[in-house]
């Protein structure tokens, strides 16, 4: 069985600061359409990303704010920082971990997201998936 995650919902209070703010950190807008006076839909997708995020009116029962662990993998968070700050993101100073480095912000309702550069070691960075010894 394959499965494969391509959409997030995204609980936010207002839709147009909510749009300004992801168009802002460089996400694609793919789709906003306003159904009826209940229900308006606007379809995102982070730069290079196959899952892509949703948010609205009428879409979800979620707390606006209440996501605080969304991740995404990046190459390399200096970089991706500073080209956040140069785009008006407030985002995290970079945060050396053992498995990476990470890179934190939040959208203007609280959604809170992780940026992370995975270790050179790791699988999905082209190693071998074994960390070395400290």
């Amino acid at each position: 069985m394959e499965m494969k995650l391509e959409l997030v919902g995204v609980p936010v209070t207002d839709v147009d600061r909510a749009k300004e703010f992801y168009e802002r950190a460089g996400f694609v807008l793919d789709h906003d359409h306003t159904v009826s006076e209940e229900v308006r839909f606007v379809q995102m997708t982070p730069p290079g990303s196959a899952c892509s995020i949703a948010f609205g009116r009428g879409l979800t029962q979620m707390t606006p704010g209440s996501l605080d662990n969304l991740q995404m993998v990046i190459a390399d968070a200096d970089s991706c920082r500073a080209e956040l700050l140069d785009r008006g993101v407030e985002v995290s100073d970079v945060d050396d971990q053992p498995w990476g480095r990470f890179v934190y912000f939040s959208d203007p309702d609280g959604n809170g997201w992780a940026l992370q550069q995975l270790p050179e070691w790791s699988a999905g960075a082209g190693g071998d998936g074994v960390q070395p010894l400290a």
